[in-house]
């Protein structure tokens, strides 16, 4: 599967994957694969991905029997992140979405690829594109960390983080502010949109712990859109020293 190489791994050779519903394009989940779990993928026809935390190999379902039979396999057109088009088995949770995808099982750039199991259908010859509405993801996202985070925290990590309290989720957003400096100190372009994509999701975590969803905060960016930066600053400014009068 020469394919593979056309994939941009990151440093622990993993890339990141979001797995879409077939039907209806809700996301379902995100989470990593490596070489290993992406050619598994592709001879099974069911998504296996690899577990950071258990640093193993994932064939999803192992345990709960709600496995997701893959459709296609659809790469960024940066080559680090894989869309999976699947059917959810069971429940279906869900994590995070990627604004455009290329095909790539059964075609990348005109290539054909094969899916590895006998009697597989293929999506079609064709390149196709997806895109998907920014805020809609957002919308989505905290939707998935209210379901979860009176979960199991043995079982989700929103959960456990809700669990250990906002002081938990502060020192993560914490951490991953220092982790995106430290990728934008590097240059490292493709590290610097994993690691604010990290501090987005914990800084919606906190969000959630005081009731608020990222529409608040695009509300308040709208707000800002068109006014001056040094006048907001200035304004800010006069209105704690009038609140400190």
């Amino acid at each position: 599967m020469n394919w593979l190489n056309d994939i941009q791994w990151d440093a622990q050779g993993l890339v990141p994957v979001i797995a879409q519903e077939a039907g209806t394009n809700d996301v379902l989940m995100f989470a990593f694969m490596n070489r290993e779990a992406l050619e598994k993928t592709a001879e099974l026809g069911e998504a296996v991905y690899w577990s950071r935390s258990r640093q193993r190999l994932w064939h999803k379902g192992e345990e709960s029997g709600h496995t997701q039979t893959v459709h296609e396999m659809r790469l960024d057109c940066d080559n680090d992140v894989v869309l999976l088009k699947v059917t959810q088995n069971g429940h279906a949770p869900g994590i995070a979405c990627h604004r455009q995808a290329q095909l790539l099982l059964s075609t990348v750039q005109g290539r054909r690829l094969a899916h590895g199991r006998a009697g597989a259908q293929g999506p079609g010859a064709h390149l196709q594109m997806s895109t998907t509405n920014g805020n809609d993801t957002l919308a989505r996202l905290a939707e998935v960390i209210e379901q979860r985070r009176g979960g199991d925290p043995d079982k989700s990590y929103v959960a456990r983080l809700f669990y250990k309290g906002t002081d938990a989720i502060l020192k993560k957003i914490g951490e991953e502010a220092t982790e995106t400096v430290m990728a934008a100190k590097d240059g490292d372009p493709k590290k610097l949109v994993y690691e604010v994509a990290d501090l987005w999701f914990h800084s919606m975590l906190v969000l959630a712990a005081f009731d608020l969803k990222p529409a608040d905060v695009l509300a308040e960016l709208e707000r800002r859109e068109g006014l001056s930066g040094l006048a907001e600053f200035a304004a800010r400014q006069a209105n704690d020293h009038g609140d400190g009068a």
